[in-house]
C-alpha cells in the first residue's frame, strides 16, 4: 500500500508539474488509473487513496469487476477496442467509453458518453477511425444520440509523442466544427502523459506508473 501511494503521488506530482508548464489548472485534468489485469482489491486500495476514475479494456474482465465493486463511488472508463456485439453490455456499466471508431457502435451505445478514437497509424488493427473520417463519424454519432465528448488517441510506437498529440489537438479543432462541445482529449499514458498535457489532454490513461507491473497471466 505504501508503494502504491508513492507511485500515485509521483504521477500526481508529474501532472501538476506538466500542467504548470502548460499554464493549465491541474484540476481540469482527469487521471484515469488503468486497472486491467489487476484484482478488485487494487481498485479498493486506490479508492482508499482518493482515486475515483478507473479504466478497463476487456469486457469479460471489466463486467464482473465493476459488479464486485458496486459499493464504491467510482467512475468507470472503458478504454479498449469494442466489439459491436458487446457494446450494449459495456454501456450498462461504463460511465464513459473512449473507443468509438465506427458507425456500427452507435446504435448499441445510444445515450452513452463517448470519445471518438482516432488512429494515428496506417495499421487498421490498432483501432480508431482514420483522421479524414472523424467528421462523418461524429455527425453519425450525434444523430444516434451519443454524447460525443472529444477525441481519444494513442501515440504510435516509435513516434515522438508530443508531435502525435499535437496532431490530435489539431484534429480536435476540426471536430469542433461538427460537434462544438466535443473539446475533451483522452491521450497520454504512463510514459508520455506530460507531453499529452502540454498538448491539451483532459483525460490521461495511466496504468503501470501507478499500479506497478501487471500480474502474470496464466
Amino acid at each position: 500500500m505504501t508503494e502504491l501511494a508513492d507511485r500515485l503521488e509521483a504521477v500526481q506530482a508529474g501532472v501538476r508539474d506538466a500542467a504548470a508548464r502548460a499554464d493549465r489548472d491541474p484540476t481540469t485534468i482527469t487521471t484515469i488509473v488503468v486497472t486491467k489485469f489487476h484484482p478488485a482489491q487494487l481498485v479498493r486500495d486506490l479508492h482508499a487513496l482518493g482515486v475515483r476514475d478507473f479504466g478497463e479494456s476487456r469486457h469479460q474482465e471489466a463486467a464482473p469487476k465493476v459488479a464486485e465493486l458496486g459499493d464504491l463511488a467510482a467512475t468507470w472508463h472503458f478504454i479498449g477496442q469494442l466489439q459491436s456485439k458487446k457494446a450494449k453490455q459495456v454501456a450498462e456499466y461504463a460511465d464513459l467509453i473512449h473507443s468509438v471508431d465506427r458507425q456500427s457502435l452507435v446504435a448499441p451505445l445510444a445515450g452513452a458518453r463517448v470519445f471518438l478514437q482516432v488512429n494515428l497509424t496506417d495499421d487498421p488493427e490498432r483501432g480508431g477511425v482514420a483522421p479524414d473520417g472523424i467528421e462523418a463519424l461524429a455527425a453519425y454519432a450525434l444523430e444516434g444520440s451519443l454524447d460525443v465528448l472529444g477525441l481519444m488517441a494513442v501515440a504510435p510506437l516509435g513516434a515522438e509523442p508530443r508531435a502525435a498529440f499535437a496532431t490530435v489537438r489539431s484534429l480536435s479543432e476540426r471536430l469542433a466544427r461538427t460537434a462544438p462541445s466535443a473539446t475533451a482529449l483522452s491521450m497520454g499514458m504512463s510514459g508520455d502523459y506530460a507531453d499529452a498535457i502540454l498538448e491539451g489532454a483532459t483525460h490521461l490513461r495511466i496504468g503501470t506508473a501507478i499500479t506497478g507491473n501487471r500480474p502474470v497471466q496464466g
